[in-house]
């Protein structure tokens, strides 16, 4: 199938933004990739727009380019960043309190680092109960706060001769909320925004800010931010690509491996019992059961909707699916996630796999801050807006369409993003159906 002459892309002139609000490991560890990598000190280990290639063609044909050859991608090179935080440590002073990064790393880019110094932060502990900021904005109302988040937007456009800006939220897990009232409409919503709604946390007070500017904007928490009716709306008036929720890292990522492997075998499930112990600032924010449970929905949602029981009722009917994560500071970022899975095969036999992933959470997570920055920056220049379901590949819980059920298989959602990129290009979609070389 033939995706016909592509769309028109604007070029990838000039320099890009990199809005961060929330400059804890994440972030940092992701400046200090990208300057590292700019200087050469280090490799884009992980990241698809640095290192991924994509097939063109048949397989006979041998072109497969690197993506960032193959799209037209802002170079790292042009790369700019800044963003807000709840305490005003410099980027240098966060990530050395997040203790990701060695001293070997640390120093070699302290000036750098030091330069790139948050602006006050939106902030309320009523929905983030583990934290307690001291470097923080204050306003009449929520209209007010997104009006301060848009000046200090403006006033790094203008420092920094910025061509275009993106913005990924690199906060913390906010307590767990469901649509409501307020959300369903752009009206209801700003007017929620002027009369301090409860049900309007932070991260929505960003997102909006970032998409009523045109400024594409992806949620890497589970929080609902733009997952919401009137930001939706928000984005196709304004033309705002957006993306969301919650960076696909560790024991999500191996789920979504895992899990693709045992339906394919189509191989029965009992039970699937993760947990985990973490102890940065993410594990300390956890350990609230509220913000606990905006977690726990976000991780519990992959399984069902790869071995989708509902077809498979014998294998997948009855699994029992548990996830715990548990606040442990000896830990700091390196992350350790343990699955016990309880499988069964021929004849109903038996077996089990265990998995113990002792993983760097940021060190996965800034790779995808990257190719996101740079992805979205792609579909704002190609005219995309709305949700772009094609990044599905980045997020435990990926936006979708109402009433369209999101696609977790990690391999599927590669598919969807490598064709949309084809797509883009008016290059042959791949099927992999292959009969062509046997006719």
């Amino acid at each position: 199938m033939d995706s016909g002459k592509g769309r028109d892309i604007a070029p990838a002139k000039g320099k890009v933004g990199v809005l961060l609000p929330g400059m804890g490991a994440v972030a940092t560890t992701f400046i200090a990739g990208v300057e590292a990598i700019r200087r050469g000190l280090s490799q884009p280990i992980g990241s698809l727009t640095q290192r991924g290639t994509v097939r063109l063609g048949k397989r006979t044909d041998n072109r497969s380019p690197r993506i960032g050859d193959f799209v037209p991608m802002t170079a790292l090179d042009d790369l700019v960043f800044g963003g807000w935080d709840i305490f005003e440590d410099s980027a240098y002073e966060a990530a050395r309190k997040a203790g990701v990064l060695s001293k070997e790393h640390l120093t070699a880019l302290q000036q750098f680092l030091e330069t790139i110094k948050p602006w006050p932060a939106v902030f309320d502990p009523a929905y983030v109960k583990r934290l307690h900021g001291t470097h923080v904005k204050k306003g009449k109302n929520k209209r007010d706060l997104a009006e301060q988040i848009q000046a200090d937007i403006d006033a790094f456009r203008k420092k920094h001769d910025l061509a275009r800006l993106v913005m990924i939220w690199c906060g913390s897990t906010e307590v767990f909320m469901t649509p409501s009232a307020v959300h369903g409409s752009l009206d209801a919503f700003e007017k929620g925004l002027a009369q301090n709604d409860a049900n309007i946390p932070p991260s929505m007070v960003y997102a909006y800010a970032a998409i009523k500017a045109g400024i594409p904007y992806a949620n890497g928490a589970p929080n609902l931010s733009c997952d919401v009716p009137a930001l939706m709306d928000l984005s196709k008036k304004t033309g705002t690509p957006i993306g969301g929720k919650d960076f696909k890292t560790g024991q999500t990522m191996m789920k979504t491996i895992l899990a693709p492997g045992l339906k394919a075998r189509l191989l029965g499930l009992t039970g699937w019992y993760s947990t985990n112990i973490l102890g940065n600032r993410d594990g300390e924010v956890l350990d609230d059961p509220e913000s606990f449970k905006t977690k726990e929905v976000s991780k519990l949602g992959v399984l069902e909707h790869i071995l989708q029981p509902h077809l498979y009722p014998d294998l997948y009917g009855g699994m029992h699916h548990v996830v715990r994560i548990n606040y442990y500071p000896p830990r700091g970022d390196n992350k350790e996630g343990w699955d016990n899975i309880d499988i069964f095969g021929w004849m109903g036999y038996p077996m089990q796999i265990k998995v113990d992933f002792l993983c760097r959470d940021s060190i996965l997570a800034a790779p995808i801050v990257l190719d996101l920055a740079l992805f979205l920056d792609l579909a704002a220049r190609a005219g995309m807006s709305g949700i772009q379901e094609w990044l599905s590949y980045y997020f435990k819980s990926p936006m979708t369409a109402p009433d369209l059920y999101p696609e977790h298989d990690l391999f599927i959602q590669l598919m969807k993003l490598k064709n949309t990129l084809r797509h883009l290009r008016g290059e042959e979609l791949i099927t992999h159906l292959g009969l062509e070389y046997y006719d």
